[in-house]
C-alpha cells in the first residue's frame, strides 16, 4: 500500500510505498532517502500519536493514502541551561500566608439575621430560589451571608455577597392590581414557555387580559448580571409575587420579624428530572445512581464528565474508596479504550485487536507485502444493505476496479478475498470469476463455476490444490438457494424457468484470462446480472468431488466483450477507477527507480517534438441519462422541490452515473447523511427521513435540523410522496437498509 508523508508546514510532501508491517525504524530510513531527513531528527505524527521505534505501522492502525506529519527536530549541540530557582524571600512568604488564612469575623447585618428566610439569586439558572441564613460574618471588610438552599436535601453552604439576596416573597398580586411598570416577580421557562420554569424579575410593559387567556409582556431579567430578555411573554397562572425590598431591623415590627423567620409554601419550579419528577424518595437511574438507581449518600455520588449521569462509589467495577483526584473522571460507557490512548511521552500500548504475530512476538517473520490485498475498506457501501439482491443503483455493467478492495467499497462484492458472497439461510448475491479451480469453464453469455472449500487453506495459505470432497453447506449452499428449484443437497436440481431464479451479480478478474478471453485485461470489470440454471455434484479433475453451478446471462444491458457493450461503455465514458492517490504513488514510484533517466529520454524522442504527432482520436459523443415517463411525472409533482430537480438536471448529458451522483448530494438527509428515505420536506425546503425528523422531536428539538427553522410541534408530519417514489424508482432496493 502507500501512505504520504507530510512535513508539519505542508511545504514538502513525498509518497511512499510501504507494508502494513513495516516497522517504523525502516519507515523512517524510507522517509530518509526521500527527503534526507536523518532518523534521530525524525518526529513523526498520526492521528495524534507518535509514532515510536520498536512498533509497526499496522500498530498505529495506518490505512492506504493516509497522511502522517513529520516534524523535524532543529540541530542543536549545545547543553540544556539549568534553571535557577531564587531563594524564597522569608517576609513575602510570610504576608502571602496571612492574606491566604485571612480571619472570618463574625458580624451583624442592619437588615438580616441568621435563621431568617430570603430569596437569592443562583449562578447555574439565573433566578430566585429560596434559602436560609445560617451565619453572617466579614471577609476584607465586605458582609457576607453563609446560606443553604431549601429546595433540596444537601447540607452543603455556600456564601454570597448581600446584593444577591432579599427577604422572602410571600404576597400574591391579583391580576387586577398589576400596572405597567411595575416590576414583580414571575414563573416563566425560558426555552419553553408553556411549561414550568424558574422564578424572575420581570418589568411589565404590556397588560392583556381576555375571558380565557391573561398574560404580560414585558423586560424579564435572568441572571446576577441582569442579562435583559425584551418583550418576553408570560403567562403567569394566577401566581404573581410582589417584590418584598430590605428592611432595617430596627424599623420592623414583631410580625415582621416573624414573618422573616416564617417558612413559606414552596413555589413552583421547573422539574429537572421529568421521570421521577424530583422525588427524593423514588429511586431513579437518571437522576440517582445508575447501578443501584439510589439517591442515597449524594457525597458519595461522582459524576462523569461525558454524560453526567451519576454513580455510587461502592457500585463501580471495581469500588472505588475515595473520590478520584484526577480533573476528568468517564464512567464505564463513556470511558475509552486506555490502550488506544497515548499520552504525551507515553509509548504505545498492546490492545486485545493486535495479534501477537502483527506485533512481532511470533517466530514467523513474514511480511504481507506491499499490495493491497490485506488494505482494509477506506469506505463502505451504504447505500443499499449487504444482503441487497440485483444490481446496485449507479454501478452499470461494464465498470471497472483497479483492485477488489474497490470492488468491496462499491457494494458489488463485499468480500475481499472469497469468491462468493452470500448467506447460507438466504442465498448469494455476488461471485467473482478469478480462474482459481481448473474445472471452471467461462463462455461469456454462459459459464460452468466451481464451489467453494476441498482445499487445505492452514498457514494462512490464499489457495491450494483440492484435497477432499467439497460439500452444499455454506457459501455452496447459499448459490444453490438461487437456482429456481427445490434444494437438493444430494444430487444437485435444474432449475425449470431459469429467469426466475435470484439474481446474482458477476464480476470477473483480470486473473481470469489465462482461462478465458471474457476476462479484462486488468483489474475487475462487472459483468452484469446471472442466473443459476441447475446445480450437481461431480468428480473433478483433482480426483475429489466438487458441486458445479451453470449460471446463464440476464441482464438488459449488453454484455462488455461484445461489439454494443463496448460502444456502450465508451458512450458512457466508463474509465477504470483506482483508489485515491494511486495514481500519483505510480508516478513517485516510477521516478524513484533506477534507469529513470534512459525512461525519460524514451519519452522525450516519442514527443511531438522529437517526431511527428498523430492527429488525435476523435473523441465518442458521451450518451446521456434519459428519464422515463414515470420518473419524470413524480418530479414535475414535486413542486416543492423543483430547484434542486433542475439542478441535478444539469447532469443528465454526462450520463446515468453522473445523474445519480448529484441527485444523492442534492437529496441527503442532514442528519443521517444518507439518502433521505420517506422523506419530510419541511416549510423551509429542506428534507429530512421521516425517522430522523421524530427522533428529533422525541428530543423535544422543534426546529428543522439543517436551519434551526422553527418546526410547529403539533403539526401532522407528512411524506413527500412523489419524491419518495422518484427515489425508489432511481435507488431500487436502497429502503432495505434503512
Amino acid at each position: 500500500m502507500y501512505v504520504k508523508v507530510r512535513t508539519i508546514d505542508g511545504k514538502q510532501e513525498v509518497v511512499l510505498t510501504i507494508s502494513k508491517l513495516t516497522t517504523v525504524e525502516d519507515f523512517k530510513l524510507e522517509v530518509q532517502k526521500e527527503m534526507s531527513v536523518k532518523p534521530d531528527l525524525q518526529r513523526l505524527f498520526y492521528r495524534g500519536k507518535q509514532l515510536e521505534n520498536g512498533y509497526k505501522l499496522f500498530d498505529y492502525n495506518v490505512n492506504l493514502n493516509e497522511v502522517i506529519q513529520l516534524m523535524v527536530k532543529a540541530k542543536t549541540d549545545e547543553k540544556p541551561k539549568e534553571e535557577i530557582i531564587p531563594a524564597a524571600d522569608p517576609i513575602k512568604e510570610e504576608k502571602k500566608k496571612e492574606s491566604n488564612e485571612e480571619e472570618l469575623i463574625e458580624a451583624e447585618s442592619l437588615y438580616y439575621r441568621v435563621g431568617d428566610c430570603i430569596d437569592c439569586i443562583d449562578i447555574a439558572y439565573g433566578a430566585w430560589f429560596e434559602a436560609r441564613i445560617i451565619k453572617i460574618f466579614k471577609r476584607a471588610g465586605s458582609l457576607i451571608y453563609g446560606l443553604k438552599w431549601e429546595f433540596e436535601d444537601a447540607d452543603e453552604e455556600f456564601d454570597v455577597a448581600e446584593q444577591f439576596i432579599r427577604p422572602r416573597a410571600r404576597r400574591l398580586l391579583n391580576f387586577n392590581e398589576l400596572e405597567i411598570g411595575q416590576k414583580v416577580m414571575v414563573n416563566h421557562n425560558v426555552e419553553e414557555p408553556k411549561k414550568n420554569g424558574f422564578w424572575y424579575d420581570l418589568l411589565i410593559t404590556k397588560i392583556h387580559k381576555n375571558k380565557a387567556n391573561e398574560e404580560l409582556t414585558g423586560t424579564l431579567y435572568v441572571g446576577r448580571n441582569h442579562l435583559l430578555i425584551e418583550n418576553c411573554k408570560v403567562k403567569p397562572k394566577g401566581e404573581v409575587f410582589a417584590i418584598e425590598e430590605p428592611k432595617l431591623l430596627e424599623d420592623c415590627t414583631a410580625k415582621d420579624l416573624e414573618l422573616l423567620r416564617q417558612n413559606s409554601t414552596k413555589r413552583r419550579v421547573a422539574v429537572l428530572c421529568t421521570t421521577c419528577m424530583d422525588n427524593t424518595r423514588r429511586k431513579c437511574r437518571d437522576c440517582g445512581c445508575r447501578v443501584c438507581a439510589g439517591k442515597e449518600d449524594a457525597h458519595h455520588l461522582l459524576l462523569c464528565d461525558e454524560c453526567n449521569s451519576a454513580y455510587h462509589l461502592r457500585c463501580l467495577d471495581p469500588p472505588l474508596e475515595s473520590i478520584p483526584t484526577e480533573d476528568d473522571w468517564y464512567c464505564p460507557e463513556c470511558k475509552n479504550d486506555e490502550n488506544e490512548i497515548v499520552k504525551a511521552g507515553d509509548k504505545l500500548k498492546q490492545t486485545k485487536k493486535k495479534t501477537k504475530t502483527t506485533l512481532g512476538e511470533s517466530k514467523d517473520k513474514r511480511d504481507w507485502g506491499k499490495g493491497m490485498a490485506c488494505v482494509g475498506r477506506t469506505k463502505e457501501c451504504t447505500l443499499v444493505p449487504p444482503n441487497h439482491r440485483g444490481p446496485i443503483p449507479g454501478v452499470e455493467v461494464g465498470m471497472c476496479w483497479m483492485f477488489r478492495l474497490q470492488v468491496s467499497e462499491a457494494g458489488v462484492h463485499r468480500p475481499h478475498v472469497a469468491g462468493i458472497h452470500g448467506r447460507e439461510t438466504d442465498c448469494a448475491y455476488s461471485i467473482v470469476l478469478s480462474g482459481g479451480y481448473e474445472d471452471d469453464i467461462d463462455n461469456g453469455d454462459e459459464f460452468m463455476y466451481t464451489g467453494s472449500g476441498g482445499r487445505d487453506l492452514s498457514g494462512n495459505k490464499r489457495t491450494a490444490e483440492q484435497s477432499c470432497d467439497q460439500t452444499l453447506t455454506r457459501m455452496n449452499k447459499a448459490l444453490a438457494q438461487n437456482c429456481n428449484a427445490k434444494l437438493n443437497s444430494v444430487n444437485g436440481a435444474t432449475a425449470t424457468n431459469w429467469r426466475g431464479g435470484i439474481p446474482v451479480r458477476v464480476v470477473r478478474n483480470y486473473k481470469l484470462a489465462k482461462h478465458s478471453k471474457y476476462a479484462p485485461k486488468e483489474g475487475n470489470r462487472y459483468d452484469g446480472i446471472y442466473k443459476v440454471v441447475k446445480y450437481f455434484p461431480e468428480r473433478g479433475k483433482s480426483g475429489f468431488s466438487v458441486w458445479r453451478y451453470l449460471l446463464r446471462r440476464d441482464d438488459p444491458a449488453p454484455a462488455p466483450w461484445t461489439a454494443e457493450g463496448k460502444k456502450r461503455i465508451a458512450s458512457l465514458d466508463l474509465e477504470m477507477m483506482y483508489p485515491d492517490g494511486f495514481l500519483e504513488a505510480k508516478e513517485q514510484n516510477k521516478s524513484t527507480q533506477p534507469g529513470n533517466k534512459r525512461s525519460a529520454l524514451r519519452e522525450k524522442s516519442n514527443s511531438p517534438r522529437g517526431r511527428k504527432a498523430s492527429p488525435p482520436k476523435k473523441k465518442q459523443k458521451r450518451e446521456g441519462y434519459q428519464l422515463d415517463d414515470k420518473l419524470s411525472q413524480f418530479i414535475e409533482e414535486d413542486q416543492s422541490n423543483a430547484k434542486l430537480w433542475e439542478e441535478c438536471a444539469i447532469a443528465l448529458p454526462d450520463g446515468k452515473a453522473a445523474y445519480l451522483q448529484r441527485v444523492s448530494e442534492r437529496f441527503q438527509c442532514v442528519c443521517c447523511q444518507e439518502i433521505v428515505f420517506r422523506p419530510v420536506t419541511t416549510p423551509c425546503a429542506h428534507n429530512i427521513c421521516l425517522s430522523c425528523l421524530k427522533r428529533s422531536f422525541v428530543a423535544e428539538v422543534y426546529t428543522c435540523p439543517a436551519c434551526r427553522h422553527a418546526l410547529d410541534k403539533d403539526c401532522e408530519v407528512q411524506v413527500n410522496e412523489p419524491l419518495s417514489s422518484a427515489l425508489l424508482l432511481l435507488y431500487p432496493g436502497y429502503e432495505a437498509g434503512r
